[in-house]
């Protein structure tokens, strides 16, 4: 019995410290949950429209891997938003004006994202590509659908609503805070042609230019508490 014991005591004691040792060779990687919230500013890069920006809310959730010996971190995640935007055109095709028609997008974006390490985690540079679908520019008031679009003759509010749907953005941003609460900012380019489907509509372009070409510019100021 003695002597089982003493094999026993050595095996454990071999466990400890080849366990101790290795300890000095590994590293935790933490694996966290995110949910975050946030205003957004749409614009659309175009010389086709005369835009402003608009104002708009994004919410969503992202799964982040902490690897603290490495100089960056790594997350993936997808955030849903309504946005806004403002397209300068006219009450009718003879009388000139200079009235803004407002339309609403929604879009659910996919990213993959590299976190650069400024100091530590608390202070990150945010990078990497998303995907984008996003629904068709709605007007908010329906009283402008027969709205004239500026710099264009014939062309009306509700005909250039059918925008390309699936898009590739850029993400670049910052972000700071300590253990469970971050401050995030970020800035979405898009690097597709927004705008692309629009030749397809067969629409009256008449005065203006019939290609279409427009990329997507959005930045978003929020928070984000992680589990």
């Amino acid at each position: 019995m003695k002597y089982n014991l003493r094999i026993l005591l050595v095996a454990l004691l071999i466990g400890f410290v080849t366990k101790s040792f290795a300890q000095h060779k590994t590293y935790d990687i933490v694996n966290g949950i995110g949910v975050f919230a946030g205003l957004t500013k749409l614009d659309i890069e175009t010389d086709n429209f005369i835009t402003k920006q608009g104002d708009g809310f994004l919410f969503g959730a992202s799964a982040t891997v902490d690897i603290p010996h490495r100089w960056y971190n790594m997350s993936y995640g997808m955030q849903l938003s309504e946005n806004y935007i403002n397209i300068e055109g006219r009450p009718s095709a003879t009388i000139g004006g200079q009235e803004y028609i407002e339309y609403k997008m929604f879009a659910a974006q996919l990213a993959l994202l590299g976190h650069i390490k400024l100091i530590g985690s608390h202070l990150t540079i945010d990078v990497g590509p998303m995907l984008q679908y996003n629904g068709r520019l709605e007007l908010k008031d329906q009283n402008q659908e027969g709205y004239y679009v500026n710099n264009y003759t014939n062309l009306k509010a509700m005909d250039i609503s059918s925008i390309s749907q699936f898009n590739f953005n850029g993400l670049v941003g910052a972000s700071l805070g300590y253990k469970f609460f971050r401050l995030k900012a970020e800035y979405i380019y898009g690097f597709t042609n927004i705008l692309k489907k629009l030749e397809d509509q067969n629409l009256d372009t008449s005065g203006g230019e019939a290609r279409f070409k427009g990329r997507q510019s959005m930045l978003v100021f929020g928070a984000m508490i992680s589990f």
